[in-house]
């Protein structure tokens, strides 16, 4: 029976932009939306400030489309400046496909309590769940939720010990499996 790990979001991700006025290169979303009509067409904003300044930084979410294209409940949110729209967005929504996201200290691994089995006939069946579109990297993950140095899982990884279903020194956004032979 796999063992099911979780990385879940703890808060927002910080937005990766150079300030204008500061220099500084990271804003955090303000929860709140901008939505602006041009006859029928409509333009709406996340609205992010600068941890440094304050300034406020404006990212598309909706450019130039007809009013009757945008779903009723969709408008009804960005006008209500649902903070639930707001992660959305963040967490994996195609419309903020050009935002550089910083994940830095914003999610959290949940092992479940699993750890290296003692026994050395033991399997460790492992099946990892990203529940946002949250960049990680496998040896960084398994070498936090095993309890091992990044570099005791790079050869456990290199001699067969733990096989997994990406490349462990590359970068995931999705759910993955591995397994742990002792």
């Amino acid at each position: 029976m796999p063992t099911t790990w979780a990385v879940t979001p703890t808060c927002l991700p910080l937005i990766v932009r150079r300030c204008p006025r500061c220099g500084h290169d990271r804003f955090a979303p303000s929860g709140r939306f901008r939505v602006n009509a041009s006859g029928k067409l409509l333009d709406a904003w996340l609205l992010a400030l600068c941890t440094t300044c304050g300034e406020t930084l404006k990212v598309p979410v909706l450019g130039r489309v007809h009013v009757r294209r945008v779903p009723a409940d969709l408008l009804n949110r960005l006008h209500r400046n649902d903070v639930d729209l707001v992660a959305d967005l963040l967490h994996g929504a195609p419309a903020l496909r050009h935002v550089v996201l910083d994940w830095t200290g914003a999610w959290r691994l949940d092992t479940g309590g699993a750890s290296v089995p003692s026994d050395p006939n033991a399997v460790l069946e492992v099946l990892v769940r990203v529940e946002a579109r949250i960049p990680v990297r496998p040896v960084r993950l398994l070498a936090a939720g095993l309890g091992l140095s990044r570099a005791q899982v790079e050869r456990w990884g290199e001699s067969g010990t733990i096989v997994a279903s990406v490349d462990l020194r590359g970068r995931v956004s999705g759910d993955f499996a591995f397994l742990l032979k002792r």
